[in-house]
């Protein structure tokens, strides 16, 4: 019996069960019932055993037969191992598994589906997993003159590592240690578009969407990717300020996500906001122009981020009792303010525009429906410009004001007739 079938099929359980239903089927009297034997015991904790998957031996494998089919596939030999095992009496010693490339991303896609549990992602953490990942994501981009992994195993090698750092900050944490910006924030940079004619930002999404996931909810990671010059200078790119072209409309989500994620934390002061100024000029012109971006969504989210920004109260501020150095004033807070506040007048011209066009739509057709959630976001920006002045956030050294914009006379409206 335990020699019969298929001991690595899924279905497995069917054949136990019909054994089951075989011996005992409800029917015959319980006193006829028989004492399992050693070999059916046996065979029971077999399929037991081969029916529950043990997660981490099985990402020990998958890690294994990527490491084994990347030696290959890059010619390398590491270890001074051969592909080959020669010990001629081990018969259970084989070849390493060098697979093809749609079989490694089909491993890629289980480890994604592993470790999308918080604690199978630090147990592959632990593994040594990131260092793997990252090189796997960060080796010679294609059109070196070094052998280069192939850009689809790149791009799913990328989404593990998204996958195992989101709102997980010992794996984040462990991927700052390995020092994981600068090498992601070039590969962005390695497979930015030469001319107009190219249009794959696939992989630019990609590690977008990485160093998000990485960052986000993380002060620190926060920090420091906001102090990393080139990092900023991805986002304007992402964002299309800046760009031969223009890039896609999901690389431009994706920025304009992590963009809103930073500037509107819990502690996002003025010198966390300053690198940002010209993105978020940008978003409160062009962003939610729709004759300047023609996605919904994007104008949608760029609506979000500012009205968040307008009304931005962190905790921090409203904690007046603490004495405590670290604790920031409510004045490393304005700049923010004041960057939207500057553009007020090219915003309300636009958003007055807009919710008079979307109200003209008539209710209930599918052109309203798609614009409701515009409507609803300009009236609560248009609320919150009006909600907080531009007085109540003083110019000061950070703000970026032009030094003679306060020497500018008033404007004044006055009877011309003597």
């Amino acid at each position: 019996m335990a020699s019969g079938g298929n001991s690595n099929s899924p279905f497995a359980w069917l054949g136990l069960l019909k054994w089951s239903l075989a011996y005992s089927d409800g029917t015959r009297p319980t006193e006829d019932v028989q004492p399992m034997s050693k070999e059916d015991i046996a065979f029971l904790e077999k399929v037991m055993k081969e029916g529950i998957i043990d997660e981490g031996e099985r990402m020990k494998t998958i890690l294994k037969d990527l490491t084994d089919s990347l030696e290959g596939m890059l010619g390398l030999s590491l270890g001074g191992e051969s592909s080959e095992t020669t010990s001629g009496d081990n018969e259970g010693e084989t070849k390493k598994k060098e697979l093809d490339e749609d079989e490694m991303i089909e491993l890629l896609q289980e480890l994604k589906d592993i470790v999308e549990q918080i604690d199978y992602a630090r147990a592959f953490m632990a593994m040594g997993g990131i260092p793997f990942l990252l090189g796997c994501a960060t080796s010679p981009p294609e059109g070196t003159n070094e052998t280069a992994i192939p850009k689809s195993i790149r791009k799913w090698a990328l989404s593990v590592l998204a996958t195992m750092c989101q709102n997980n900050p010992p794996v984040q944490l462990s991927l700052l240690e390995h020092g994981h910006m600068p090498p992601l924030i070039q590969l962005f940079f390695d497979y930015s578009p030469t001319n107009e004619s190219d249009g794959d930002d696939s992989m630019r999404d990609k590690v977008v969407q990485t160093i998000s996931c990485s960052v986000r909810g993380h002060s620190m990671a926060e920090h420091i990717f906001c102090q990393n010059k080139h990092g900023v200078l991805m986002v304007h790119l992402g964002l299309g300020i800046q760009s031969k072209s223009k890039p896609s409309a999901q690389l431009r989500k994706r920025c304009l996500f992590l963009l809103r994620a930073l500037v509107t934390a819990d502690d996002a002061v003025n010198s966390r906001i300053k690198p940002f100024q010209s993105a978020i000029s940008f978003v409160a012109t062009r962003g939610v122009d729709p004759k300047e971006e023609a996605d919904v969504e994007i104008r949608e989210m760029g609506l979000q981020m500012l009205t968040q920004m307008l009304r931005h109260a962190p905790q921090i501020m409203s904690d007046r009792s603490s004495q405590s150095p670290n604790v920031a004033s409510s004045e490393e807070f304005t700049l923010g303010k004041k960057i939207i506040h500057d553009n007020k007048n090219h915003l309300t011209a636009i958003g007055v525009k807009r919710i008079q066009d979307i109200r003209k739509l008539e209710k209930g057709s599918d052109e309203y429906e798609l614009a409701a959630l515009e409507l609803e976001e300009w009236e609560n920006l248009m609320v919150a410009l009006a909600e907080t002045s531009s007085s109540a956030y003083p110019p000061n050294n950070n703000t970026g004001r032009n030094e003679n914009e306060e020497d500018t006379p008033k404007l004044m409206i006055c009877d011309m007739h003597p």
